[in-house]
């Protein structure tokens, strides 16, 4: 993997948001952008850890799996959530020790098993029997979290809808790994991303917590964990509860859980979202009925790929500053019709090379994007990246 430094003498910390700092980088390393600030990584980090003092955070990789925020959560003595073996061949080329880890797809081949306990990590999803039946050739191996399904409609992505049993299935789900001689260490439950309020998590932390009980009852497992997901809220143009104030009433529910039990958490967006933008190019613009119509170097099948995907809108903005503004349509560089990434935007006039930045860009845009048509995916940058080298820029193709 390539990479270059570079070194700013003037002050410790670069603020890549500042409009100056924008245009020096796309000056320096072209366009499309995504521009990850580190420092920002740390301060959601941060916040979300005195939101829920105690829960060890567990880094999902899934929306940004970039090596600069990877070793930076790592750094800050998080931990990591994995799903798929590329994510875990990642950390272990980062030299992460496997037993920061934790691998939650729900469903896996049985290579996917075999090669993340190749690479040491031990904690594994299951949510249903015949996936709990596949670790029974590794029983000496690997340790369990059954996960359990509590659908929310208010969450913007239900991930219930997918994956996670019934409640009233688990106890006979636990005993059917107490029969193959599987070891279950707890529950896991994730109530969907961009969840409106935590009453989802309340209540899942609440039947969790009954169930739990029952199942040490019958000794089916040892029962120690619980891992209460992600799904905390970030803005996007659109004001959502302080992450203090949203996750009072899940402290308040965890706190009447048994001290010896561990707590774990998957944020994913929460950390890496706000942290980064996106910065594109005007390649050129059209007027039609009436309005400007710019075609930018990024679009729905690169970095803004999760207003599809994610269900996401994305504040963008022109840095160009004064002038009137006009009705104005953002679209994507790519030959087909549904490339548009806003419509009815109030602009100033464009002109080709004018740069347009997209706000919380750092979840599941680049990481979905694709190159279709040939059109090459956002290089990404990744800035203030060690905590005693805030001034470094380093660009990480790959």
């Amino acid at each position: 993997m390539a990479t270059r430094s570079r070194k700013s003498a003037a002050k410790a910390y670069i603020d890549p948001f500042d409009p100056a700092e924008i245009r020096r980088l796309v000056a320096e390393f072209g366009s499309p952008l995504l521009i990850i600030d580190c420092q920002r990584v740390r301060e959601q980090y941060r916040k979300l850890h005195r939101a829920l003092p105690g829960v060890d955070l567990h880094y999902a990789l899934k929306p940004l799996p970039h090596p600069s925020v990877v070793e930076t959560i790592v750094e800050l003595g998080g931990w990591l959530d994995l799903a798929t073996t590329g994510e875990t061949q990642l950390v272990t080329q980062l030299g992460i020790d496997p037993a920061r880890c934790i691998h939650t797809h729900p469903i896996k081949r049985d290579i996917d098993i075999r090669n993340a306990l190749h690479l040491g990590v031990k904690i594994f999803v299951a949510d249903n029997p015949d996936e709990v039946r596949k670790f029974e050739a590794y029983r000496e191996q690997a340790e369990l979290l059954l996960r359990v399904s509590f659908r929310s409609p208010g969450a913007v992505v239900d991930l219930s809808r997918k994956f996670g049993c019934d409640p009233e299935d688990l106890l006979d789900l636990a005993r059917l790994a107490r029969k193959l001689g599987i070891t279950v260490r707890g529950l896991s439950f994730h109530v969907g991303s961009q969840a409106a309020d935590p009453s989802k998590h309340v209540e899942a932390i609440q039947v969790c917590a009954k169930h739990m009980a029952a199942a040490r009852r019958e000794k089916l497992g040892v029962f120690d964990t619980l891992d209460i997901g992600g799904g905390y809220p970030i803005e996007y143009g659109q004001k959502v509860a302080d992450i203090q104030r949203f996750c009072a009433p899940i402290r308040a529910a965890l706190s009447k859980l048994p001290a010896r039990l561990r707590i774990i958490a998957e944020p994913g967006r929460y950390l890496c979202g706000p942290a980064a933008i996106g910065v594109s190019s005007v390649m050129g613009r059209a007027k039609r009925e009436g309005h400007w119509w710019y075609y930018l170097d990024d679009g729905l099948y690169g970095s803004y790929s999760g207003q599809l995907f994610d269900h996401a809108k994305y504040p963008v903005e022109s840095l160009k500053e004064g002038g009137e503004k006009f009705p104005s349509v953002l679209a994507g560089p790519t030959c087909d019709s549904i490339d548009v990434i806003a419509e009815n935007l109030m602009l100033p006039q464009l002109k080709a090379g004018d740069l347009i930045v997209g706000r919380a860009m750092g979840a599941y845009t680049w990481a979905s994007a694709s190159e279709f048509n040939f059109f090459p995916k956002a290089t990404v940058v990744s800035v203030n990246r060690r905590p005693g080298d805030r001034g470094s820029v380093v660009p990480l193709p790959f």
